[in-house]
């Protein structure tokens, strides 16, 4: 069965408001099966535009994925991300 991924690209408005999101979300999501394959580092923009941030979270499924997506827990902290933030959410079945 093919892997599921969350992967996030981000760029943080607010640093000391968006702490609580990282701090909220990690427990959260570790709990529902995801795995931080990147959280953040050194990133280069090769082609293209995006954000400044990036983040990879690998489930064991992509329903398992989606499923942590749509968690209730999750969205309400996900509000802090949203108000401190831009991003850019995207699910991803692997190979």
């Amino acid at each position: 069965m093919p892997k599921g991924y969350i992967i996030g690209h981000i760029t943080v408005n607010d640093p000391e408001a968006y702490k609580e999101y990282v701090e909220r979300d990690t427990p959260i999501l570790k709990a529902l099966g995801g795995r931080f394959v990147i959280r953040g580092g050194q990133a280069e923009t090769m082609e293209g535009q995006t954000e400044s941030r990036h983040v990879v979270i690998e489930f064991d499924s992509y329903e398992q994925a989606k499923a942590a997506c749509h968690d209730p827990e999750y969205q309400e902290v996900a509000k802090i991300r949203h108000r401190t933030a831009t991003s850019t959410i995207i699910l991803v079945e692997g190979v």
